[in-house]
């Protein structure tokens, strides 16, 4: 009972680590589709929203029938919680891509604005941040999350940055607003990496930490 427990939930991580890098991907792709103003890369990520939330909806529910099945406790319990919260996560990050989606395939057509407000180099950040937090569910290795919230508070300056950059812009065309957005929806995706890198350590050490 127990090997075939283990061996569930083994199978469990490894499809909520490819739903993961499927809400990184979006996350990534939308940010480059905004950069190149490429309306159908954008698109290609929008079309990619029912996909992230079937996987939700199916990994959720296989979450439930372990709990249910196998009652399990300690750290096997905290890895099927861990996972939950991952599984949101992504789900969210991937919807965040969508929303930056949307916008590049609104703005494709007209002047350019992202390369002169650091978004590139702020979406990097971000999705190293979400890189290292999967890495850290995947390899059960806390030393990649060091550091996470001098990097979220990094984040947290670069947007209240472009925010300030911005203003011009908005002044210029209110249109411009959905651009400034981008930094904010990067900005919620770097704190769901801190989420995942909160519930990776109480998974592995059974005590809980605060990112801030």
């Amino acid at each position: 009972m127990a090997e075939k427990f283990h061996t569930e939930l083994q199978n469990l991580r490894q499809d909520t680590l490819e739903m993961a890098h499927q809400g990184r991907d979006m996350l990534r792709s939308a940010v480059d589709a905004l950069i190149r103003q490429d309306p159908d890369l954008a698109e290609s990520v929008i079309a990619r929203k029912e996909e992230i939330h079937e996987r939700e909806v199916r990994l959720e529910e296989h979450c439930y029938q372990l709990i249910a099945l196998y009652q399990p406790m300690a750290k096997d319990m905290r890895a099927i919680a861990c996972t939950l919260k991952l599984i949101n996560a992504s789900l969210r990050i991937g919807r965040y891509g969508k929303t930056i989606a949307k916008i590049a395939k609104e703005i494709s057509d007209k002047p350019s604005i992202a390369n002169l407000m650091s978004i590139p180099h702020m979406a990097d950040l971000v999705i190293d941040m979400v890189d290292d937090a999967i890495a850290a569910y995947e390899s059960d290795n806390l030393n990649v999350i060091e550091g996470f919230s001098a990097r979220d508070d990094t984040i947290d300056a670069l947007r209240h940055s472009i925010f300030r950059e911005g203003i011009t812009y908005m002044m210029e065309d209110p249109k411009n607003i959905s651009r400034c957005m981008v930094a904010r929806y990067l900005e919620r995706c770097a704190d769901h990496a801190c989420k995942i890198a909160e519930n990776v350590h109480y998974m592995e050490i059974g005590e809980r930490i605060e990112i801030k």
